[in-house]
């Protein structure tokens, strides 16, 4: 952070809301039986209703409603009993009805909040709503932008795809936070399996309001909206660049007008798009089309019956049961599908720890962290991991033997045992037959040999290598130091 942004921390209490739109997963679309699958030629997924043609009439996604309720459980809302869709309407070329079917007054669930973890320190933000609407369809531009572009096209199967969109309160205060509240709420959604959470494609996405006020005041400032951030690295850029840009304009008297921005990641700049309309301006009313949405409590209970066990209660728990640091169990926990993968490595392992940085270190270097797919579908299985792992715990192999007993594994698809016998990789540990092997590399160094007796304690380490150089890293290495510590003092 610049120190001009660390002054107007100072100058100016930054208030900010999120408000995140998931894609959810279901098959159809919200309102008609058209598919929702990702990737199919354009307007291929469309008919009538999502069309928004004369005479058609929706019909309620009973699943989409089910996945709403989860979230609203999960980030711990009240689902409303008393519900309804609402006409939301303004004029947009890739939304054919002129009007988006969401809620208003009577939304699916409210007052709900998350806990988000930020530099050691938990703070509460919380949730003001969760409502469930349609997409709109996407725009194709011949062009780099909308600006210069020669013509626009539109592709209508995005239009009408389930979307869930969780509103906060303006309870955060800094772009850390912001980026934070939005991972834990993406990894709650994936938890779920309501969303892929896949901010590239368009599935998860977010849009901030931000606005700078005195210390002290009362009242908020006036409101910007900054759209187009597909990463958490987005998010947090776009907000640091606007707190310093409205803080310049109030620094010299310019008055911040009430608009909606667009973050440009190349320019690495906010800049105007639209003036940001009040909801008055929609004309909202009730759909007529739809009835009210009943949510009776038998069948809120039956979906909090499917809740699985979230994100923050996983990773307090790896601490606990398995006694992992709280970054290596915030970064275990943080896909469903790795989890799993850790948890299942771990069972009947004598170290978690060792199998938590296997896990950490070489499994996410071959599979994304966030692909659950790659992840249950890796060459290396969680059993076959945990064989490796106690082969170096019972000392049958060293550590540096393991990493390459690990890329044949990936390479063949074979057991670590069995590479290890076929290939005689098996760890020399007799003290008898390494110490002829000790006592050799000690009288070809015995400069180092001199600078160890002389407090030189990095000597040591020194040594320890040239005996497993010397023996192709199959030595023991407590053997070795064992000897070499009985020995040096004799040299």
């Amino acid at each position: 952070m610049s120190a001009e942004q660390r002054r107007s921390d100072t100058a100016y209490e930054v208030v900010i809301g999120l408000e995140v739109h998931a894609q959810l997963r279901t098959r159809t679309k919200m309102f008609c039986g058209c598919s929702t699958a990702f990737g199919a030629a354009p307007n291929s997924q469309t008919c009538p209703v999502c069309q928004g043609m004369p005479g058609t009439l929706p019909v309620i996604n009973r699943r989409a409603v089910e996945f709403g309720i989860k979230t609203a459980l999960a980030i711990n809302c009240t689902v409303n009993a008393d519900n309804r869709f609402a006409r939301k309407h303004y004029y947009y070329p890739d939304m054919p009805k002129n009007y988006q079917i969401s809620q208003y007054e009577e939304p699916l669930a409210e007052h709900g909040y998350l806990d988000i973890e930020v530099a050691g320190e938990t703070r509460r933000i919380g949730i003001q709503r969760l409502h469930l609407e349609e997409d709109v369809g996407k725009l194709v531009h011949e062009g780099s932008s909308l600006e210069t572009a020669l013509s626009s096209q539109v592709d209508f199967n995005r239009a009408g795809v389930p979307l869930m969109e969780i509103v906060s309160k303006p309870d955060l205060r800094t772009p850390e936070e912001a980026a934070s509240y939005l991972k834990a709420l993406r990894a709650i959604v994936v938890y779920l399996d309501v969303c892929d959470g896949n901010m590239e494609e368009g599935s998860l996405r977010c849009d901030a309001n931000i606005s700078l006020r005195r210390p002290g005041a009362k009242e908020y400032g006036t409101k910007v909206e900054i759209k187009n951030m597909n990463s958490f690295r987005n998010v947090q850029h776009a907000l640091e660049y606007e707190i310093t840009r409205q803080a310049r304009a109030l620094d010299t008297g310019e008055r911040i007008v009430q608009e909606t921005r667009l973050w440009d990641p190349d320019r690495v700049h906010t800049v105007s798009m639209r003036s940001k309309e009040f909801a008055h301006d929609y004309r909202y009313f009730p759909e007529p089309d739809l009835p009210p949405l009943n949510v009776v409590p038998a069948w809120i209970d039956e979906v909090r019956g499917t809740l699985p066990e979230l994100p923050a209660a996983r990773r307090q728990r790896f601490v606990a049961s398995y006694g992992l640091p709280a970054y290596d169990a915030e970064v275990a926990t943080q896909s469903r599908g790795l989890a799993d993968y850790f948890e299942a490595a771990a069972q009947g392992s004598t170290n978690p720890k060792a199998v938590a940085n296997w896990v950490l270190n070489e499994i996410l270097r071959i599979v994304p962290a966030d692909d659950d797919k790659a992840i249950a579908t890796c060459p290396i299985s969680p059993a076959a991991l945990r064989e490796l792992i106690a082969l170096i715990e019972d000392g049958t192999i060293s550590g540096r033997i393991a990493k390459d007993v690990f890329e044949k594994m990936l390479a063949t698809g074979e057991g670590a045992r069995a590479i290890v016998a076929r290939e005689g990789l098996t760890q020399l540990a007799d003290a008898g037959a390494l110490g002829a092997v000790v006592d050799q590399i000690l009288a070809q160094h015995a400069k180092v040999v001199e600078d160890y007796k002389a407090g030189k304690k990095a000597a040591l380490g020194f040594l320890v290598g040239q005996v497993m150089k010397s023996t192709s890293g199959k030595a023991s290495p407590a053997v070795v130091n064992q000897l070499l510590i009985e020995k040096l003092p004799k040299v």
